[in-house]
């Protein structure tokens, strides 16, 4: 007697489990990948915290956040508009296509099409880091700071002229890029941003230790140097692994048949399209993100903002290492999961996308009480001990005990508008726009008074990142549950809030750690005790 047979697994069935499983295995690699760089470049920042005060480690961070301002303008629109890109083949009519365009998709009819679309359209990013390196190179060449750090720091002009020219090469690696994210080739990204950080780590190491044993004085030049050392191993490795299949995609691609569909014969009109309304929410964004690295660098002196800069380095390890892959896999997986491209979503495919945001929220929520329980008594004595007596005691060790309540908060953001970007039609980006800008002013108000009425210093601008991400969260788990409605589903908040033991545990935890605290010295012993008391509460959780 034989069973009888299972249920024939539809291709679209199989196709979204292939991606469910390959979206899970690159955010473990992509995990990997940050924990081994970003290991290696706490080594190097502890060895450079010898040779470094907190002045130039100040001005180092204006640095980042101009290269960083740069590749962000130039690039990351370009990217959220790609990853809405399928590599199905499209059926249906003309019309029905013609609704679904502010999803984002384009009409090409094979595989090498559609990827030489993608291909086509990151070429863009790079004349536009060109002027935004020269622009934003110019606007901070103008301002008090720039010139205060061009009279008391050498080489500051050379470094600056380094770092623009690192953003733009590590422009012509992206069609590189976008062809191994599009194809989930993480082995890939993995190599080629490992050996660029492994060199970069090497590069600014090195410098600085030669200056130090020869009596120069390099200023923040070797972060410059290890920063040009990135950019161009990061492109020689994509090149190697990608280049040649760039060029047979070349040759083979028949990119749509609907002239009218592309600019030129060349740029997807359609993501074009999508590209430059996310380009207007992604300045906001932007200044959200980084705007408190802008706000301290107008509001505080050098000397605070390398504080501020030491304890955002070590209190954001967390989101580099876990919550930024998990984000970038969450927006490539429900980008391709939640796509119309090929008809209207599905119940099956919307349960799908539902029960994977819940546990994404849930494991985050379960996180955020170890943080907030064990962190703002635990992290000033890791800072102690790691960076040494004279950090802990400039300040930097409360500011890191307050971040740790700004953690949870960056977790569960990170992932829920990973969600709205995936699915979020050109009409209701431009609206998530101007609530972003609203979210901007109201953050500039709050840090002003935190800064300068208050006079909280690097504390007040973390407090200040706390109000303005809780607004970013409810907005965007308001439009889930927009989303969701609309779809016949729904999103309850009671599902991924922890039970009631739970939180009694942790506040338990809290109270004893907070407790014991007032009797600490700062040596390795109170570190112990601490960790005892937050392995005790591992295990109950």
């Amino acid at each position: 007697m034989t069973s009888p047979p299972a249920p024939p697994v539809s291709q679209s069935q199989a196709t979204k489990k292939t991606l469910l499983t390959t979206s899970a295995g690159g955010a473990t690699l992509l995990i990997g990948l940050q924990v081994g760089s970003r290991a290696l470049t706490f080594v190097v920042n502890q060895i450079l915290l010898r040779y470094l005060s907190p002045e130039l480690l100040g001005i180092s961070t204006q640095l980042e956040v101009y290269s960083i301002s740069v590749l962000f303008f130039a690039r990351e629109s370009l990217r959220v508009a790609i990853q809405r890109q399928t590599d199905d083949a499209q059926h249906g009519s003309k019309e029905k296509k013609q609704e679904r365009l502010p999803a984002g998709h384009v009409d090409g009819r094979t595989t090498a099409g559609k990827t030489q679309a993608i291909v086509n359209l990151a070429y863009v990013s790079i004349p536009l880091g060109i002027s935004f390196a020269t622009g934003l190179a110019w606007l901070y060449l103008l301002s008090e700071t720039a010139k205060t750090a061009r009279l008391e720091t050498t080489y500051f002009h050379a470094a600056l002229t380094l770092y623009g020219h690192a953003a733009i090469w590590e422009l012509f690696a992206e069609p590189c890029f976008v062809v191994v994210q599009h194809k989930s080739q993480y082995r890939i990204r993995a190599a080629a941003e490992g050996t660029a950080t492994l060199l970069r780590c090497l590069a600014t190491c090195g410098s600085a230790i030669w200056a130090s044993r020869n009596g120069h004085d390099l200023g923040v030049l070797p972060f410059a140097l290890g920063q040009a050392t990135y950019a161009v191993s990061l492109w020689l490795v994509y090149i190697w692994s990608v280049h040649s299949y760039i060029v047979k995609l070349q040759n083979k691609a028949n990119t749509s048949s609907d002239a009218s569909a592309y600019i030129l014969s060349y740029f997807s009109r359609p993501l074009l399209a999508l590209g430059t309304s996310i380009f207007v929410q992604s300045i906001v964004k932007h200044i959200l993100t980084q705007g408190d690295t802008i706000l301290i660098t107008y509001l505080a002196s050098s000397t605070d903002q390398g504080i501020y800069a030491l304890a955002n380095n070590y209190g954001g390890l967390l989101a580099r290492l876990i919550l930024q892959p998990v984000e970038e896999s969450s927006r490539n997986y429900f980008g391709k999961l939640l796509s119309t491209v090929d008809g209207p979503l599905s119940k099956d495919t919307i349960s799908k996308a539902r029960m994977s945001l819940l546990s994404l929220l849930k494991s985050y929520v379960l996180l955020s009480v170890c943080v907030l329980s064990a962190g703002p008594t635990v992290a000033p004595l890791l800072l102690n001990i790691v960076a040494g007596p004279r950090w802990a005691s400039s300040g930097a060790g409360e500011v890191l005990a307050t971040y740790c309540y700004y953690i949870p908060l960056l977790a569960i953001n990170g992932v829920t508008e990973a969600f709205v970007s995936s699915v979020a039609t050109e009409s209701e980006v431009n609206k998530q726009s101007v609530w972003m800008l609203a979210f901007s002013a109201g953050f500039a108000g709050s840090a002003f008074i935190f800064l300068r009425v208050l006079a909280l210093g690097a504390q007040g601008l973390v407090w200040a990142n706390v109000l303005n991400m809780t607004f970013r969260i409810v907005w965007s788990t308001a439009f889930i549950a927009q989303f969701l409605k609309r779809h016949g589903s729904n999103f309850e908040l009671n599902e991924i809030i922890p039970r009631p033991v739970t939180i009694a545990v942790g506040v338990g935890t809290y109270a004893i750690l907070t407790r014991l605290a007032t009797s600490f010295n700062g040596g390795i012993f109170d570190l112990l005790k601490s960790g005892s008391v937050a392995a005790v509460f591992a295990a109950i959780l």
